[in-house]
């Protein structure tokens, strides 16, 4: 399973952007897909997931700011974030595991991840 985001930058409190994620390869193999993020110093953290009957959850920090969606005929994950804020500065993964755990905001339950992709939000 490949997994490859898209869509980070730098934009000022308030802004918004769209992460991407498309994944390829055996997608039959993973059944839980989150958006994780991380920085300088932190344990990676998941705040979003959609788990295997499209169950989304969020963390407390990005609800009713970020959306989760996912487009199964293309394969693809989107991360629509709203009203940021410069503590969402950080780098952001799109992850996928062939299992779905209750503690979806782990870092360890997910087996697949992508590179990453920079989010920057200005005061």
């Amino acid at each position: 399973v490949h997994l490859e985001e898209s869509g980070g930058g730098s934009v000022q409190t308030g802004g918004s952007l769209t992460l991407s994620c498309v994944e390829s390869g055996d997608a039959v193999s993973t059944f839980c897909r989150g958006w994780l993020r991380q920085t300088p110093g932190r344990e990676r953290e998941g705040i979003a997931n959609i788990d295997n009957d499209g169950t989304t959850n969020y963390a407390d920090s990005v609800a009713g700011r970020f959306t989760f969606s996912q487009d199964n005929a293309k394969n693809t994950l989107a991360l629509q974030m709203n009203n940021l804020k410069p503590e969402d500065t950080a780098m952001y993964y799109c992850a996928a595991s062939a299992w779905c755990a209750s503690s979806w905001w782990n870092y360890r339950n997910y087996n697949y991840w992508g590179q990453g992709t920079q989010v920057t939000v200005s005061s």
